[in-house]
């Protein structure tokens, strides 16, 4: 039996690598060449701290308390030289990767699919190579080579992980670079080389409600996390806590991918939505922006984890509405992107 660890180093990195039963992590990373920090291996000199985000493992009692307090231990911090999972797991590193040596990883693939969805969306999917692997965490992002340039952009996943063909939503930018090839160049067949997975913004375990909250082409991770948790559900893995996404747009033609997000709700018992336009002229039965709607029922009183994506107004926005009315998740991850940029500031 093997487990997937996702490492997530501090720069935005993260590696996958495969632990053997019995195996701890340190020794997992290190057969496949991936050096996390680390003096004693002994559980000694606390070298190899990192917080595991999710996940089953044990830790054992071989370790000092001056390596791992308690406390540490009760907050999820782990020895990763001590740690042996029971589970896929996620960890955080405290260490960029370019000093455990490696790095983010790269992968080629076929244009298969250019669709305009409306003036502003575009739908990309890739067929990676035959043979080649990318595993990233729902929510996380890829940098994208642009034919013809020596650029890339960056989009996050539609597409759950594990797929040999990957998707994404773009924004279709006026003169930008990506757009441009995309709306004009593009054909099928072209080749394509991307370079991940990156970021923070990704799915955590569910154990509260969630709200998410997607702004545009911010709806690209939502559709990834939840293509993976329908999956989850039928394979009778569900959390069964309540999900709610309020997506908001500019003008009624702006709204993409609908049609999934109808079918997410027959998938996903808990999961519900609501779509938002901000044009006074639209006839939309909600208008204005996202913070207009999120009432008591989605908020939980608090008691919620909640995922932002869209672009930085939007962000902030959110984060000045939480404050004002004095609303303090559990838990709170977003993303703020901009045109021709990577996806921006985490939390």
């Amino acid at each position: 039996m093997s487990y997937t660890i996702a490492l997530n180093f501090e720069d935005g990195v993260t590696r996958f690598i495969g632990c053997k039963a019995g195996e701890t992590v340190l020794d997992a990373a290190y057969r496949q060449k991936v050096n996390l920090p680390m003096d004693c291996s002994d559980g000694v000199c606390g070298t190899c701290k990192g917080h595991c985000e999710q996940g089953e493992f044990d830790m054992g009692d071989e370790y000092l308390d001056d390596a791992l307090s308690d406390e540490e231990a009760a907050e999820g911090q782990v020895l990763t030289c001590q740690m042996v999972p029971s589970s896929d797991c996620v960890i955080q590193v405290p260490v960029a990767s370019s000093l455990c040596k490696t790095q983010v990883g790269k992968i080629d693939g076929t244009l298969a699919v250019v669709e305009q969805l409306s003036e502003d969306s575009i739908e990309l999917a890739v067929d990676l190579d035959e043979g080649a692997e990318l595993a990233f965490l729902p929510g996380q992002y890829i940098h994208i080579d642009v034919p013809g340039s020596d650029q890339h952009r960056s989009y996050s996943f539609s597409s759950k992980p594990g797929e040999q063909r990957a998707t994404f939503l773009i924004r279709n930018i006026p003169n930008g670079l990506m757009s441009g090839y995309l709306t004009q160049l593009a054909k099928v067949g072209d080749r394509l080389s991307l370079t991940g997975p990156l970021g923070s913004f990704y799915l955590r375990e569910i154990t509260r409600p969630v709200l998410m909250l997607a702004g545009g082409t911010g709806l690209a991770p939502f559709l990834s996390m939840l293509e993976q948790l329908a999956q989850k559900q039928e394979e009778e893995q569900g959390s069964g806590q309540p999900m709610h996404l309020i997506y908001g747009v500019n003008k009624d033609h702006h709204l993409v991918k609908v049609d999934a997000l109808d079918v997410f709700a027959e998938r996903l018992p808990t999961f519900t939505y609501s779509t938002v336009v901000v044009d006074e002229a639209s006839k939309h039965p909600r208008k204005g922006y996202v913070t207009h709607h999120m009432d008591d029922e989605v908020l939980h009183g608090g008691d919620i984890d909640v995922y932002l994506c869209g672009p930085p107004p939007m962000v902030d926005a959110v984060l000045k509405h939480f404050d004002k009315e004095g609303i303090v998740p559990q838990s709170f991850h977003y993303e703020k992107f901009t045109p021709n940029q990577a996806p921006g500031e985490v939390s």
